[in-house]
């Protein structure tokens, strides 16, 4: 489906990504008002045992490399990045490898419902080309069905005031698609999942709640596809990022020329915002009873 990233240990192609968003990469252990790659391990995933024993493991190393970040914000809804010709992504590898043989590089949009429309990017990349039949392989050659019913989201709020751990849960997990209207852009070499947290009125509301402490959070955000078999276990993570009391004032103004526009969503909202909530409220991963610790997880 793709090729093979061309000589990707030169990386200071990287560098320029990662050293061009609106806040600095930076060590996850010291990176306030800036990202960072967190360890893997700092996530539970499902052990190969998962199905018999429902244990779940630490996460091991990323499937993924940590490309950049972009914290951005416009007079409409940002999407479909990587589509337009004049992403910054898009144009430091085009220039970086005008023949071709491009890395592959995956993006989750994270639209956030508030009225200045931030968009918090990450990308990642990989140095490998990706494994024929792997699930990765099979979830981009997929279809949005099959998508949605795999990619799975979890969130740790390493810090950050009571009110908000409690909402958010100890550590939230959330089959993105099931929960949240998703749309997905894939070509050759780019996939980018464009989230919109605004179309769960639970979601909303927590990251509406999130957002009014944003300069003294800091949270860890990570990707996979879920493991639905015995042969799929244990799950891998794509990737992850941290970010750290981030400044709404640092988010880089977006022209909405500058996009590919915008993701409608209006006009289903209503069915899809009560299916969304029936699902968030009625699907907890395991299938044990809500307690107070847990009973604020998207899944």
């Amino acid at each position: 489906m793709m090729a093979g990233p061309k000589d990707q240990n030169k990386s200071e192609w990287i560098d320029r990504i990662r050293s061009g968003g609106a806040i600095p990469f930076l060590d996850p252990g010291k990176c306030s008002n800036g990202w960072g790659s967190p360890p893997g391990d700092a996530f539970m995933v499902r052990g190969p045992e998962y199905f018999t024993t429902k244990v779940k493991i630490p996460g091991s190393d990323y499937l993924l490399k940590p490309l950049g970040f972009d914290w951005i914000t416009s007079s409409t809804k940002i999407g479909e990045i990587l589509k337009h010709p004049n992403s910054r992504v898009r144009k430091v590898i085009e220039n970086e490898f005008p023949d071709g043989d491009r890395p592959f590089v995956w993006a989750f949009n994270l639209q956030l419902p508030t009225k200045d429309n931030y968009s918090a990017v990450a990308y990642f990349t990989t140095k490998e080309p990706i494994a024929e039949g792997s699930v990765m392989d099979r979830f981009l050659k997929g279809d949005d069905a099959f998508r949605t019913s795999r990619l799975k989201m979890i969130a740790n709020i390493v810090n950050g005031p009571w009110i908000v751990r409690k909402a958010v849960g100890e550590q939230a997990i959330c089959i993105i698609g099931r929960a949240l209207a998703c749309k997905y852009c894939v070509t050759e070499n780019f996939m980018e999942v464009d989230i919109d947290i605004g179309s769960s009125m639970v979601a909303s509301a927590i990251v509406h709640l999130a957002f009014g402490y944003v300069t003294t959070l800091t949270v860890d955000m990570a990707f996979l596809i879920e493991g639905q078999t015995e042969s799929e276990l244990p799950e891998k993570l794509l990737g992850a990022f941290r970010f750290s009391n981030v400044d709404p004032a640092s988010a880089r103004p977006i022209e909405p020329s500058s996009v590919s526009g915008t993701v409608s969503l209006q006009k289903s909202f209503p069915t899809r915002l009560w299916n969304s909530i029936g699902q968030i409220l009625g699907s907890q991963e395991d299938g044990s009873t809500s307690n107070s610790q847990n009973s604020n997880k998207l899944v």
